[in-house]
Parts: structure tokens; sequence; C-alpha cells
């Protein structure tokens, strides 16, 4: 399958507003749910997972940070732009 400009163009676009959405939050809480989901899938209890913090009285409802490192955001905004300046300097599809 090979991908046009417009493909091009929305991936580009899409990876650079991620990128721009990593450099502008500095930290995801998840809520029970997700923090039980990922506890599940990679075999950790919540008692020994350090990154833990419980925002109410009972243990049962911790929630997982994560914080992305500080390259990750300018790497997606790096990639992002050059798929969008690929897609620009493309011929248009359909195109002569």
């Amino acid at each position: 399958m090979d991908l046009n400009r417009n493909q091009f163009f929305f991936i580009g676009l899409v990876v650079l507003l991620l990128g721009l959405q990593l450099k502008f939050v500095s930290a995801y809480i998840l809520n029970a749910d997700a923090t039980q989901f990922l506890a599940e899938r990679s075999g950790e209890t919540q008692a020994a997972a350090a990154s833990f913090l419980n925002f109410t009285s009972s243990p049962a409802a911790a929630h997982k940070v994560l914080q992305p490192p500080e390259w990750l955001g300018w790497c997606l905004i790096s990639v992002g732009s050059v798929l969008i300046l690929h897609a620009l300097a493309m011929k248009k599809p359909g195109g002569a």
C-alpha cells in the first residue's frame, strides 16, 4: 500500500500535535481502572509499584502517574514536521 500526499500530511499532523501535547503536559494521572489494567498486564502488584499515588483514603483507589521524558515531545514534533514537509513536497494525488 502506497501512502499519498494527504495521508503523509495527516499522519504528520497527528504526530506533531501529539508531540505538542507531550511538551505542554508534564504528567498524566491514570484513573483506577486504567491503573488496574496496566498492573494486571505488567504483572506488577499495587504495593510494589513506586509511582502510585493515593488521592483518597482507601488503598484500592490508587492512581498511576505517567511522566513522559522531555525528549519524547521534541522527537515527535520533529518527526511530525518532517512528515508534513515531505507531504508538501510530493505531487498532488490525481494531479498532473
